[in-house]
This record gives structure tokens, C-alpha cells and sequence, in this order.
């Protein structure tokens, strides 16, 4: 059975509408931890001499670190429930970032974020979880409104991480608080999910590493493997744009283009802030249209904005054209996540834990890559991969969901 078979069109009940406010909490928490510690990357960069080619390598281990621990998120939930699993996962998240701030070389930075990188997945599968579960009980369309507060949390971070930079506050000071606070936030954000360990509702959302060789067993029709290839490769896609902001663009802004140190964080903020407005849309515009048709408009946006960016670069372009890609590729994840989470023949959560879990290979891989590009040609063109990864989301939007026709 379906999420979607699963969902009763009846009104929240009070009970559902905290546990929104709260899970819309952890997204926040989970998308302003990241987000504080991104724009402190250049300074880190310097600090620990690392080159383009090594601060790829060292960036990359937090992406490792969360396909390293993934699939593990299942085993927690199961036994500790997704509320707790996300709560203590954000605790974890935090202290992992905070310690790769104190870094002595490059190896330990790259260790710290492997730690944090695989807390964060385990927080995101878990939040994901509970998120779907709320949204049966609201039964309507609510994800995309969840990652659209992860954008704002992310916003926040990054406009916290740029007012510590202008008052130089050491990154240390400003990991720490934002730690504090935003455990705070998920430890009371804890006390409004919905109660219990909810084993029914969660095993539905996630599979472990036994369910998902069990499904492969039973055998999965040629058709559904192909669907989850390309479903993989939209959201790895989005990764891929996405992680051009998070891990280069206020590189690229300072150091290519000049930027103060204040503005050049500009660039990830940009593309986080279009991001929310996308997601925010997402929901409405996909029920109007239809999930293929927003993908297939918005990978056009975010290729054609920052290939103009590139082709013409200067800081104002530059911010404007990463806003393109956050608005342009804001709705390809969840999407990518419902559709899979809906697919028929196989065991329910399956499709989600899969594409979940394998999107972050586009966070792992990006990195390196344009280091790479950077190191022996230049950082602009390493940054081709965003509009590149957009235009791959246009072509194989077609195995997302049509406009629904009304009866």
C-alpha cells in the first residue's frame, strides 16, 4: 500500500497541527546548522593551507559520512521512533560542525564532517519520516512546505554566518552559539511531534538494508529499477546544483570575483533564500501542473540563469544567477522523494529509503570534481556542473507525475 492509498482526506486535528509546526522546527534547525558553518569554508580553506583538489577531497567526507550512515536510520527509528531519531540526530549534527570549526589539519576537518555528515543523514530521514507521517493526517500535500523551512533555515544560518564574519567573530564563538541554539530549538521541538514510537506509521516511510534485499528478492520488474535510476539521478541532480552554492559560491565570489568578505556569502544565501520561494510555490504549482511539468521549467531556469552568470561574470549576476538554480531546482528532491515513495511493487518506504540515501552521492562527488576542474583550469569553470545537473533534471523529467486531471 501507497503513502498516497494511506492518506484520509480529513481535517488535522490539533495534535497534527503541532507536530507540523514542530517537524517544520527540525527542518529549519537541520537546514540553519549546515547553513553557519558553509560560509566559513573559505577562511577554513586558508587556514589549513588546503588547495582546491584538497578542500574538495575534505568537503566531500560530509556527504561520505551520510551515505556511510543512511541506511541506518531505519534500524533507529524502529526502535527509538522518528521524532527522537531526528531530535538526538540534530543534537549530534551540530557538535559534529562545531568540532570541525577546531580543526588542526585538514584530515581531522574531513573527519569531523564525515561524523556530522552522517548524524545529518539520519536527522533527514528520520525528519522526513515523521513529515510524511503528519501529512497523512492532514491528508493533502505538505512536504514540499517542509523543505521550504529547511530553506529558511538555511537562510538564517547563512545571514548569521555573514553578521559573524562582519563583526569577525572567531568561527569557534559562532558555531558554538548557533550549536546551543538550535538544539535548543529540536530538543522543545520534541515535546509537540506526534507522541509514541509510532512503528506503524514510520515503517512506512523508511526501509532498513534487509527490507530493501528482501524487495530485490521478491523481484522488481525491470520498468520500476529504470524509474528508480532516473528519480535517482533527478535528485542527485538537484544536489549537484545545490552543493554549487553551498560548498563554491562564496568561494567563487571572493576569490574569483573579488567580493568583500561580508557580501561574498551573498551568493549561497541566494540560492538558498530563491530556494524557500520555490518551495514555497512548490505544493500549489505542482497540484496545478503537475510535478514533470514544474521540474522540466525549473532546470530550464536555474540552466539558463547561471550559464548567463558564467558567461558574464560579476558579483551582482553572479548572486543572481545562483538564485536561479535555488528557485529553479527547489521542488526536484521532494519530488523526486514523493514519486518514489509511490512507486507500485515494491515494499512501502523502499523507493524513498533508496533515492534518499543514493541522492547524496551528487553531494558527495560534486566537490571533488570541481575542485578538481578548479584547480587545473578555474573555478568558473568547474561551476558549469550547476546549469549542466539542471539540464540532466529537464531530460528525465518525464518519469515524475503529469498534471492530474480533474474528474
Amino acid at each position: 500500500m501507497t503513502s498516497a492509498e494511506t492518506i484520509r482526506r480529513t481535517s488535522p486535528d490539533r495534535a497534527a497541527r503541532r507536530a507540523r509546526i514542530a517537524v517544520s522546527a527540525l527542518f529549519l534547525t537541520n537546514g540553519a546548522l549546515f547553513a553557519n558553518i558553509l560560509p566559513r569554508y573559505p577562511e577554513i580553506k586558508s587556514a589549513l593551507g588546503l588547495d582546491n583538489v584538497a578542500y574538495g577531497l575534505a568537503i566531500a567526507a560530509f556527504p561520505a559520512g551520510a551515505i556511510a550512515a543512511g541506511l541506518l536510520a531505519a534500524v533507529l527509528i524502529r526502535r527509538l521512533g522518528s521524532a527522537r531519531v531526528a531530535v538526538f540526530g540534530t543534537v549530534a549534527t551540530g557538535l559534529g560542525l562545531l568540532a570541525a570549526v577546531f580543526a588542526p589539519s585538514g584530515f581531522v576537518f574531513a573527519a569531523m564532517l564525515l561524523l556530522g555528515g552522517a548524524s545529518d543523514a539520519i536527522t533527514d530521514v528520520a525528519q522526513n519520516a515523521h513529515g510524511l507521517r503528519v501529512q497523512r493526517r492532514y491528508g493533502r500535500s505538505i512536504i514540499n512546505s517542509f523543505h521550504a523551512i529547511w530553506s529558511i533555515g538555511a537562510v538564517l544560518g547563512g545571514g548569521m554566518a555573514a553578521a559573524a564574519i562582519a563583526l569577525q567573530l572567531p568561527s569557534g564563538v559562532h558555531l558554538g552559539i548557533s550549536t546551543a541554539v538550535f538544539a535548543l530549538v529540536a530538543l522543545i521541538a520534541l515535546g509537540f511531534c506526534l507522541p509514541g514510537r509510532d512503528e506503524e506509521e514510520d515503517a512506512e516511510a523508511t526501509a532498513d538494508p534487509a527490507e530493501m534485499t528482501g524487495a530485490v528478492r521478491r523481484g522488481v520488474r525491470p520498468r520500476t529499477v529504470m524509474v528508480i535510476i532516473a528519480l535517482t539521478l533527478i535528485a542527485m541532480a538537484g544536489a549537484v546544483a545545490e552543493d554549487a552554492g553551498n560548498s563554491w559560491a562564496t568561494l567563487y565570489l571572493a576569490d574569483s570575483l573579488g567580493a568583500a568578505a561580508a557580501v561574498a556569502p551573498l551568493g549561497f544565501i541566494a540560492l538558498v533564500g530563491a530556494q524557500f520561494v520555490g518551495r514555497m510555490l512548490g505544493d500549489g504549482m505542482t497540484d496545478r501542473f503537475g510535478q514533470r511539468a514544474v521540474a522540466r521549467v525549473g532546470g530550464l531556469i536555474a540552466a539558463l540563469g547561471m550559464t548567463l552568470a558564467l558567461l558574464f561574470p560579476s558579483v551582482p549576476g553572479t548572486i543572481a544567477g545562483f538564485a536561479a538554480v535555488g528557485f529553479g531546482i527547489a521542488t526536484l528532491i521532494p519530488a523526486a522523494m514523493h514519486a518514489a515513495d509511490e512507486l507500485p511493487g515494491l515494499r512501502a518506504g523502499v523507493g524513498l529509503t533508496v533515492v534518499s540515501w543514493l541522492l547524496r552521492l551528487g553531494f558527495l562527488l560534486s566537490p571533488p570534481f570541481v575542485g578538481f576542474i578548479a584547480e587545473n583550469e578555474s573555478l568558473r569553470a568547474g561551476l558549469i556542473v550547476a546549469p549542466a545537473a539542471a539540464l540532466v533534471a529537464v531530460l528525465l523529467a518525464g518519469v515524475l507525475e503529469g498534471r492530474k486531471t480533474r474528474g
